[in-house]
């Protein structure tokens, strides 16, 4: 049994696999030939994984700055972080978790086939993460069995495609076409950015038109761009954290690194540049393979379906808001652990790295798409402010679960797993009510919005 669970969660939790198969079908579909259906599926596959290998190293350039920016501040409290989170959780609940992917995702197929909301959702890990939250909130709410994995599974395939679905009319100005969705959990942060992006953007130019000096023309070059800031981020947090911090063991708190501090400071910097380049150059390819072998997916099976991506997907649109929304957004999450500490709450979310990095690089290019740089500024702070603060909602889910020291980092995980919870806290009936009244609604407005056209397109007699 724990083999076939492994089995389950590997398969669907692999976004590169989950795409193959997609673009694989396609392709069958259009009854292309089968030298073109193997190059797109191995080309799709390649691209999400150096897609995959590129946000790897970009996390692990990453680390070592969450680490010596914490030393160098004096800074303690809850890091928020998906993955940890999710890998304590699958110890108890893997079973629920694997049972609830397979059935969310068929539920995703059958809303995308039937209702409006024609999305499918490929990003797997963040499949497979919300899989876990539902669980866990569900299991200890009171539901088990057939019940916890058909009611879970319900909820998760609703909320797969109702967050593309939310974001992409925003989708739609940053890409200049609808052929592509976002995938990614923190959809909420991204249309509330988009929205205050509009509110004071207005007249105000793309990220992308900033015109450098003469002398700076260099910074054009995004990779350089983000080369020398980051490069720059690392060296003052580096020196503030002393390298003493760097060169301690693990075992006493430190990085064990075995290199001159500022060498070390510089040479992650570009690295953390060489990472956002290889994102950049396998979402390029993954769109180039999935958009056309897709049509044939979507034209037999669930027509008009759209594939929902990861945040990355963005990127190439908008390159310099990618880096101005890093940095407003982690600069955002600073002050709200200023905040925090002033008020003297009981928990403080310290600013998690990698989560400002891609939740923030993708606010930023969504509100420049609806109020250009200074949206840019503005809904990226806000982003900073909104993922620090919303992982509090979960906290006391989380504290009642056994989970208190670790907690979610992307907006639609914390909102979702609060209402879930609360409703779960206060009785098993009202979770069970909840997610099929939900669930209901898109199937329901798709009825009403056919009788009602077929009644307008009836000739009056």
């Amino acid at each position: 049994m724990d083999s076939v669970r492994q089995f389950v969660l590997d398969f669907l939790g692999t976004p590169a696999i989950l795409v193959g198969i997609i673009i694989f079908i396609g392709l069958i579909a259009q009854k292309k030939r089968s030298t073109e259906v193997l190059r797109g599926t191995l080309k799709g596959i390649l691209g999400f994984l150096i897609l995959g290998a590129g946000a790897g190293v970009i996390v692990g350039a990453l680390e070592p700055f969450g680490k010596m920016f914490q030393e160098a501040f004096n800074m303690s409290g809850v890091v928020p972080n998906n993955e940890a989170i999710v890998a304590t959780a699958l110890e108890d609940f893997g079973t629920a978790t694997a049972l609830i992917m397979v059935i969310g995702m068929a539920t995703n197929i059958l809303i995308a086939r039937f209702t409006q909301l024609k999305y499918i959702f490929l990003t797997g890990h963040h499949t497979l993460f919300m899989a876990a939250l539902i669980a866990v909130v569900f299991e200890v709410g009171g539901l088990s069995g057939i019940l916890l994995y058909v009611l879970g599974g319900l909820m998760l395939g609703l909320v797969m495609a109702f967050f593309p679905f939310l974001a992409q009319p925003t989708m739609r100005k940053i890409t200049g076409k609808d052929n592509i969705a976002l995938g990614h959990f923190s959809t909420v942060t991204y249309v509330i950015s988009a929205w205050i992006g509009s509110k004071v953007g207005k007249n105000s130019k793309s990220t992308e038109d900033i015109k450098f000096p003469k002398g700076l023309a260099f910074l054009r070059d995004t990779s350089v761009a983000i080369g020398l800031t980051m490069v720059v981020l690392y060296l003052i947090v580096a020196i503030a954290a002393g390298p003493a911090f760097l060169s301690d063991t693990v075992a006493n708190g430190g990085l064990g690194i075995d290199q001159n501090f500022i060498i070390f400071a510089i040479l992650q910097g570009i690295t953390f540049a060489a990472g956002v380049y290889i994102v950049l150059q396998g979402v390029r390819m993954v769109i180039d393979e999935i958009v056309p072998a897709f049509k044939g997916f979507s034209d037999k099976i669930v027509p008009n379906a759209k594939p929902a991506l990861d945040c990355p997907v963005v990127f190439p649109f908008a390159p310099t808001a990618v880096l101005i929304g890093f940095l407003v957004s982690f600069l955002g999450g600073v002050v709200g652990l200023g905040i925090l500490i002033a008020v003297n709450a009981e928990n403080a979310i310290l600013p998690g790295v990698v989560p400002h990095f891609f939740v923030g690089a993708t606010a930023g290019v969504f509100a420049n798409a609806t109020g250009g740089r200074r949206g840019a500024f503005i809904g990226a702070f806000f982003n900073g402010l909104a993922i620090t603060f919303l992982p509090l909602l979960l906290l006391p889910v989380l504290g009642d679960l056994g989970f208190a020291q670790t907690t979610f980092g992307d907006a639609d995980f914390t909102i979702v797993g609060s209402i879930l919870g609360t409703l779960a806290s206060y009785h098993e009936a009202a979770l069970i009510v909840t997610v099929l009244v939900l669930v209901s609604l898109p199937f329901a407005h798709q009825l009403f919005f056919a009788n009602k056209q077929k009644n307008t397109e009836e000739p009056a007699e």
